[in-house]
């Protein structure tokens, strides 16, 4: 089965993992995947992920982290660059989530970074989801 957003498959399934208190959720592996599991783990999201060869191109398993009395580290996901609707930012213009409380994964020419990693850097690109 072809998926059209395979970015987005992966932010539902987190999110839906997060609402039923999983300790870990699996999908099929991508590059951009395991970059975004990198910077969700750099910034306290998740506890931590790995890849395994199940499937015909891998499996990437992320484990969920939650605080000491249940509840959930992630409290949103939300998809901002499309397919059908690329967003693009420059390094002074990439939003921030919740007045800083959230982060932004933005894709640069230096690869996937968070939002104030972008600022530092000073480079722009694809703002692809927001994370609180």
């Amino acid at each position: 089965m072809s998926m059209s957003d395979p970015l987005a498959d992966m932010l539902t399934r987190i999110r839906n993992a997060v609402m039923v208190k999983y300790e870990s959720v699996k999908m099929p592996k991508s590059k951009i995947k395991v970059n975004v599991a990198k910077v969700l783990q750099e910034e306290g999201y998740i506890a931590g992920w790995e890849v395994t060869d199940e499937g015909p191109q891998g499996t990437l398993i992320i484990n969920l982290k939650y605080g000491p009395n249940g509840e959930s580290v992630i409290t949103g996901l939300k998809r901002v660059s499309k397919p059908g609707l690329r967003q693009y930012a420059g390094a002074d213009a990439i939003p921030t989530v919740l007045n800083g409380l959230g982060v932004s994964i933005v894709s640069t020419s230096q690869g996937l970074m968070s939002d104030r990693a972008a600022r530092r850097a000073n480079t722009g690109g694809e703002v692809l989801c927001q994370v609180w």
